[in-house]
């Protein structure tokens, strides 16, 4: 959807897509030709390309939405105390195209030539959060977490318990991902997991309907800047929304199909409601998970239950229409979409939405942006693995 909060944000209001033909590679071999790639991201501007070197993909995005979400919360001039600020930053693969091209030059050039020094610490996960803690001297917690396409949300939650329990003042959480790689698209390919709507594919991403075909796999990240409330206010803080809500549990059913009815995910709902200590009729607006898969079913059903006859009056999309599904970084781009939501009480759509499924019979905010003001919004993100997160935001008068 483009490099920083501004151009996102202007084009999820409006409805645009973000998928394309994948340029990485060619995939004239491959089933799906088609992903969300970040086409106007240059790292040189934020960090020298010396440094970047020692970076996969998926840690330089970290790194980048780190400099634009300390910016923007004004933490290059309010500097926190080192010791009680942090980062809890996760991805889902981390670095998958480092190890792709670093078995390609092994074979050609052999274990003395080919591997770089800097092969591990470029593809282990938590060297996202490494990198930040370096770059912006955050001598607190230290952390990431790795489950599936729950990741991001994870670690918005995790992140907000460890200012809860005293911890930590302010963290930079949230996910991050690049897995726009041969042997990724070829993975999901192989699981049938992908849309193969290649001559399309600004509607490939098509949540909740019947010609729904698969997901859309992208790339990117999503950094949030938390931090504890009376820190916030102590220095004069743009607060954007206020994190209330999380609830985390696990279906334990199967690898990666949901628990029947969505069981997991009702539980998680009602964990996360129960955080915030509010009623289910308080929640407005839901950004789902909504996958473009079969899953967009189970969900629903899962909403159905936990919200009952309040489940047709609060609004429901899946901004994954237009931005795809970025994996570990899903979460956390969804949870800044909801914060933004309630800060400008504008509900982004859900596009595509063409041929409705019969049996996702919601308000699903089909192709258009909503002005509604709503007080809570609510963040799904649910894993392979059977893994579940869910947040829940308020907004802030």
């Amino acid at each position: 959807m483009g490099t920083g909060t501004i151009e996102n944000w202007r084009r999820i209001c409006a409805g645009e897509s973000g998928i394309g033909a994948i340029t990485r590679f060619d995939t004239s071999a491959y089933p799906t030709r088609i992903a969300g790639e970040v086409r106007d991201f240059a790292i040189e501007d934020w960090i020298p390309k010396k440094l970047a070197r020692q970076m996969d993909l998926f840690i330089q995005y970290a790194v980048a939405g780190s400099y634009m979400a300390v910016r923007e919360a004004g933490l290059d001039v309010d500097k926190p105390d080192p010791n009680r600020f942090g980062c809890f930053v996760g991805a889902g693969l981390g670095g998958l195209s480092t190890i792709e091209e670093t078995l390609r030059t092994l074979k050609e050039k052999g274990p003395r030539h080919g591997i770089s020094p800097y092969f591990v610490p470029q593809i282990i996960v938590n060297l996202a959060p490494g990198q930040i803690s370096i770059l912006h001297g955050c001598r607190g917690p230290n952390l990431s977490a790795v489950s599936a396409c729950a990741t991001g949300a994870h670690s918005i939650g995790e992140a907000a318990r460890l200012i809860q329990r005293g911890d930590a003042d302010v963290m930079i959480c949230g996910g991050t991902e690049s897995t726009v790689t041969p042997l990724a698209i070829g993975g999901f390919c192989a699981a049938r997991a992908l849309s193969t709507r290649n001559d399309e594919p600004t509607k490939a991403s098509r949540p909740f309907t019947k010609s729904r075909d698969g997901f859309v796999l992208s790339e990117g990240c999503g950094i949030l800047v938390i931090e504890a409330w009376e820190h916030a206010e102590a220095r004069g803080a743009k607060i954007i929304a206020e994190v209330v809500g999380y609830g985390l549990n696990a279906d334990a059913h199967h690898i990666t199909a949901p628990a029947p009815g969505g069981d997991g995910a009702q539980r998680c709902m009602k964990l996360a409601i129960a955080d915030a200590g509010i009623s289910p009729e308080a929640i407005g607006y839901i950004n789902a998970h909504g996958t473009s898969t079969a899953a967009d079913t189970v969900e629903t059903d899962a909403v159905r239950q936990v919200f009952g006859k309040h489940a047709y009056k609060l609004a429901v999309s899946s901004t994954k229409s237009m931005h795809g599904h970025l994996l570990g970084a899903a979460g956390g781009l969804e949870a800044a979409i909801c914060a933004l939501a309630l800060k400008d009480g504008t509900l982004p759509p859900t596009i595509n939405l063409d041929d409705p499924d019969p049996d996702c019979d919601l308000d699903y905010i089909p192709h258009q942006a909503r002005k509604t003001q709503v007080e809570y919004a609510m963040s799904n993100s649910f894993g392979f693995g059977g893994t579940n997160a869910t947040l829940i935001l308020k907004r802030v008068r």
